[in-house]
């Protein structure tokens, strides 16, 4: 995260100099001094201007040195126009820094980059107010404390939403605090970075040419997105768009944390559109007067419609609530507030939330987190059943926010048409527990895969033919099973009489007598001591058999493939880190050593020993679980799903079921004597006979939630 404009010996500033220009003289003017902020996008500089004498602050944006040649004098023109509308709604009200010049600098290396001049602020972000005093034991702001610093943001807001215009990244990190003291009664406050990611996330071209560069861009912060950030389905962005995240600040600043919690962009996609607990004050447990919760509950309405319109209607309906209060309750929620040494920070840990989907860092906005513990043993552990409402599909999952530079929108006339003003606020509906939908959960040993979209396959210049075109899948929720169907349960069903025996013998097209000599022994059907392997030898039909009679089926070959990956892109199951013996089994120097003794060709990964000549106990590569929480995704024995082999098309798709027939099905994820770090990617495919027995094929099932 970039931060704002701050105070000189903030912990922020720093030796650096990624860009290798302090001491040089930008524009003739500004004597570059100190860094004092960096982001993925961008660095902030502290300068002196030379002529007047006084400190300012330049925001050059590094990431777009890639921009072409010929589309810089396009940009040029973009950035001051921003500038002069950055200048004219600043000379309109105190509380938005102002810009005070633009222009393009060129490092001593060449780079070539845009600059903003901004006003140096002396102060805090509330970001940086919030997190110091909950470090102190500070308890959480009264109402009245809040209104002060919400009042001159939303009024500054209130500036911009009469043109039309909305930031749509209101944030703590943007809400600069000058002084020592963020609680006084004349607080100063300023909104920062009403920047320039529109114009460059609505130029497909510069989209294009930052996508090269691993760049991607959103114009808003996951923890304080509101629903239509998160998907379009819920209508347009637009000023209401403010009121939601603005009325998500007031409740962090009584609760002493964000309303908004989650490990990854689909939780937050999640609390921020579940019907059935709003994050209101009385609904993240904090006692507040009606008339402060009937305010809450407008502004963080899900129908953009139901929403007060700008931020100046929710200002003036917050402080009719608040003054007419008893004085007690305007000094203060009356409980529920958050306790010295309550977690707090941007890394949180979700309470009583799917374990599937926790314990994952981010880059889709402000959260980072760490995995927690989880018991790994030589047998599965069972998952707690979870209880959620469902998720709706998000249209911008996946993506990264840029740190530290928030959006400024014009409203389009069609699309973006401003909400009509509602009634009072005495009548703003309450959320409705008995109208929710019943929670679905997931069985025991399964994990929930929420509903969300993502690219499937690939386009890269080293993907096969067959994961050619990438293109939009759209997936409803459904359940996963946490780890690979073991031998045990496998033999458990067969000596039942529901499932086919699991074959003793390697078995495929053209296999030679060699080939069925070494690999016969490593079915796991018989052998007692590797109960807690993968089971394997068995064909598509006894896979698909063991799920029916257990209540689930195999998964689509599209439900694979995003739980595996997940939304965003990633190139391994764990992330873009490159695969090591630590993440999965695939073919080691004991798996080398195996083949040389028995005879046969393998193709070594890793020259390191991951433990295994052949098969591993379920769950025992914790580093390589998939986002979601499944284990061994990749690596181990791959895995049949549902579909009859096919190729892409570039439509996009809805819950997919692949081919009607074919001649192949289709398997994923590599195994234990893979050699190929391809073989590893989530959008790997391979079709085999569906008939085949082999000890590199397993299976693991998959439940509708329908």
């Amino acid at each position: 995260m970039l931060p704002g404009h701050v105070l000189e010996g903030s912990a922020v500033m720093t030796g650096r100099d990624p860009l290798n220009i302090v001491g040089q003289t930008v524009a003739e003017k500004y004597v570059v001094e100190k860094l004092v902020g960096e982001g993925g996008f961008a660095v902030v500089y502290r300068a002196n201007h030379n002529i007047w004498n006084k400190p300012v602050a330049i925001k050059f944006f590094s990431e777009l040195s890639s921009a072409p040649v010929d589309q810089r004098e396009e940009l040029m023109e973009s950035f001051v126009q921003e500038g002069a509308l950055l200048t004219e709604l600043s000379s309109q009200t105190a509380s938005i820094v102002q810009a005070r010049d633009v222009g393009t600098y060129t490092t001593p290396e060449g780079r070539w980059m845009p600059y903003m001049v901004l006003e140096w602020l002396e102060g805090r972000s509330l970001e940086e107010v919030l997190e110091a005093e909950h470090s102190a034991g500070r308890p959480a702001w009264s109402l009245s404390e809040v209104l002060r610093v919400i009042r001159p943001a939303a009024h500054a807001l209130d500036v911009a939403h009469g043109r039309g215009i909305a930031h749509r990244d209101v944030k703590p990190a943007n809400i600069f605090v000058l002084g020592e003291d963020a609680r006084a009664p004349d607080v100063t406050v300023k909104i920062l970075d009403f920047g320039v990611a529109k114009m460059i996330t609505d130029n497909t071209q510069m989209k294009a040419a930052l996508a090269k560069t691993g760049t991607n861009i959103t114009s808003f912060t996951p923890q304080y997105g509101a629903p239509e950030q998160f998907s379009r389905s819920y209508g347009a962005t637009g000023p209401w768009t403010d009121v939601f995240a603005l009325a998500l600040v007031a409740i962090e600043m009584l609760r002493g944390k964000p309303a908004l919690e989650g490990d990854d962009l689909i939780q937050l996609a999640y609390a921020a559109s579940n019907p059935a607990a709003r994050p209101t004050p009385r609904g993240l447990g904090l006692s507040v007067p009606d008339e402060v919760e009937a305010v809450f509950q407008r502004a963080l309405a899900m129908a953009t419609t139901q929403r007060f319109a700008r931020a100046g209607e929710f200002l003036q309906a917050l402080e009719a609530a608040i003054g007419g209060a008893a004085p007690s309750l305007r000094e203060g929620v009356l409980s529920g507030g958050a306790l010295p040494g309550e977690g707090f920070g941007l890394a949180r840990t979700v309470a009583a939330t799917d374990p599937a989907l926790s314990g994952l860092g981010t880059t889709g906005g402000n959260v980072t987190t760490n995995t927690p513990a989880m018991l790994v043993t030589s047998t599965p552990q069972p998952v707690a059943p979870r209880s959620k409402a469902p998720l709706i599909a998000a249209a911008a999952l996946g993506v990264l926010a840029i740190g530290g530079i928030g959006a400024f929108v014009v409203a389009s006339s069609k699309s973006d048409a401003k909400p009509a003003a509602s009634a009072e606020v005495a009548s703003a509906p309450a959320p409705s527990a008995s109208a929710a939908p019943a929670p679905k959960t997931c069985p025991d040993n399964m994990v929930k895969i929420p509903a969300g979209q993502f690219y499937m396959g690939s386009d890269q210049s080293d993907a096969l033919d067959n994961e050619k075109p990438a293109h939009n899948v759209m997936l409803a929720a459904f359940c996963m099973d946490n780890f690979e169907v073991t031998r045990d349960q496998y033999l458990t069903c067969s000596q039942s009489g529901a499932c086919p025996r699991a074959g003793r013998e390697a078995s495929w097209p053209n296999i030679t007598d060699k080939e069925r000599d070494a690999y016969s022994p490593l079915c796991n059907g018989e052998a007692e001591s590797r109960g807690n392997h993968p089971i394997n030898c068995v064909t598509w039909r006894d896979a698909e058999a063991f799920c029916r009679k257990n209540g689930k089926r195999l998964p689509t070959e599209a439900e694979w493939e995003y739980a595996t990956r997940g939304p965003d892109g990633r190139v391994y199951p764990w992330g873009d880190e490159a695969p090591t013996h630590d993440h999965l089994n695939a073919c080691d120097k004991e798996c080398a050593a195996w083949a040389k003794k028995a005879g046969v060709h393998v193709d070594v990964l890793f020259e390191d020993d991951d433990g295994f000549a052949a098969t591993a106990p379920v769950g025992s590569f914790p580093k390589g679980r998939s986002r979601f929480g499944p284990f061994d995704v990749v690596g181990n024995v791959w895995e049949w799903v549902a579909d009859y082999y096919g190729p892409y098309g570039p439509d996009e798709l809805k819950n997919p079921t692949g081919p009607k027939s074919g001649d192949k099905r289709v398997i994923r994820g590599g195994a234990w004597n893979g050699g190929y770090n391809t073989w590893l990617r989530p959008s790997f495919r391979y079709a085999n006979d569906p008939k085949v027995r082999s000890p590199a094929i397993g299976f693991r099932c998959a439940k509708s939630l329908d």
